[in-house]
């Protein structure tokens, strides 16, 4: 890839002048400029299981770049392992956070069964009058006719809310469950942290907090938070510190990044497919459909990274034992074999829900219900307020290719 790729012109010419066996599609630089497209466009095309042998970063790995072969793989669980990593990055190997997300069965099965409850249907009910109000608060709280960052005011406010709510976290130190999220994901280049030390040093400071709260909790009658949960279940109450500190971060960045990045995604979709604003306005009965629509265009995670155990053939392709595995949701659910016009943003799209944000199998995401809740609440209220959100100015993207999200979304409301 040449040095700054700053316009999807610059994207396309790279991605289709370069040979098919150069190109790297996790470069976290592509993200941040939104320039990535093209890469998976000309994958999708050509090589929908690509081998990259020239990432220095991350070293060899296969790219799945179609909805089926993505599908396939994140349901074949026997021979795809998530054991000991999920994303195409390797871990440190000194500061191993093992989570239930990077486990296979039966262990993965016993911890999620634990915290499952808290996303479950009786207690969906629950919270979706504690959600409005708080969504209601945040959004009568926003200044008219001025400029202001969507991102700070409302996406990470109303999801923060949540995480500490589903916590029971002390409601004055919110803001650290978002830092903690932030600083989970990143790296050097990202401009969150200055050094891997620094990062590693921060999650330690989140595990000792936590441990706090789990002392609390263990000595009290089981209740209905997730760290009562973890420290009264019976595959977990006997997690060592690391564990706990894997399992937290899942939790953390887990019920943070989906909601947030959708909740500034439809903003900007709805921005740069207006004839959808419109259509939204005519008929409020489409959000639940329009939620959807915006994971499957948003898709908050980019992928998802499994290890081969065996070998084995995935369309016409030999994957050897050992090799790594990337599953890229962000492609998947801009296959035109499986969505129309898949970069458009059709709130109505009518295989909208079809998409593979929250992944398959038994690694689909436990939360997606209440993140969709946030999600369609959110819009719900936002059209009973605002004639008019207008977006001024370019958004600021993260710079990863796992987090597709944004730190900056310059908005002026009417």
């Amino acid at each position: 890839m040449s040095e700054a790729i700053v316009s999807l012109e610059e994207a396309r010419e790279d991605a289709y002048s370069m040979p098919l066996e150069d190109l790297n599609p996790a470069q976290a630089e592509l993200f941040e400029a939104d320039a990535i497209w093209p890469y998976f466009e000309r994958l999708r095309k050509e090589a929908p299981v690509h081998y990259c042998t020239t990432s220095e970063e991350f070293g060899p790995y296969w790219s799945l770049s179609k909805y089926e072969d993505i599908k396939a793989v994140d349901m074949n669980h026997e021979v795809f392992s998530s054991e000991g990593a999920i994303t195409v990055d390797d871990p440190d190997a000194d500061f191993e956070l093992p989570m239930f997300i990077a486990m296979d069965p039966p262990k993965h099965d016993a911890q999620r069964k634990v915290v499952a409850p808290v996303v479950g249907p009786a207690n969906l009910a629950a919270l979706e009058p504690i959600i409005r109000k708080r969504v209601c608060d945040i959004l009568d709280s926003l200044p008219i006719g001025e400029t202001f960052n969507w991102v700070d005011k409302v996406s990470i406010e109303l999801t923060t809310q949540m995480l500490a709510t589903l916590f029971d976290f002390p409601w004055e130190d919110r803001a650290k469950l978002t830092r903690w999220s932030d600083v989970a994901t990143a790296n050097e280049e990202s401009g969150l942290i200055e050094s891997e030390e620094q990062r590693q040093q921060e999650l330690l400071e989140c595990l000792a907090y936590f441990t706090e709260l789990w002392n609390e909790r263990i000595n009290k009658e089981p209740g209905n938070d997730l760290i009562s949960m973890l420290a009264h279940g019976e595959s977990t109450r006997n997690m060592d510190p690391m564990e706990y500190l894997g399992n937290l971060v899942l939790l953390i960045v887990g019920g943070n990044d989906t909601t947030r990045n959708s909740l500034s995604g439809g903003l900007l979709a709805l921005n740069q497919f207006p004839d959808q604003m419109s259509k939204l306005r005519e008929d409020p009965s489409i959000i639940p459909n329009m939620v959807s629509e915006i994971i499957r265009w948003q898709t908050p995670l980019a992928h998802m990274r499994r290890t081969a155990l065996e070998d084995y053939v995935v369309n016409g392709q030999q994957i050897k034992q050992g090799d790594k595995v990337v599953m890229w949701y962000i492609s998947g659910n801009r296959d035109e074999d499986k969505f129309e016009n898949a970069d458009d943003f059709m709130i109505d799209r009518p295989n909208a829900r079809q998409h593979i944000a929250f992944g398959f199998g038994l690694h689909r995401c436990m939360g997606n219900r209440v993140a969709e809740m946030q999600l369609r609440i959110a819009w719900e209220e936002i059209l009973n307020r605002f004639s008019k959100l207008e977006l001024v100015g370019d958004p600021v993207r993260v710079r990863s290719s796992f987090v597709k999200g944004y730190l900056e979304l310059p908005v002026v409301l009417a």
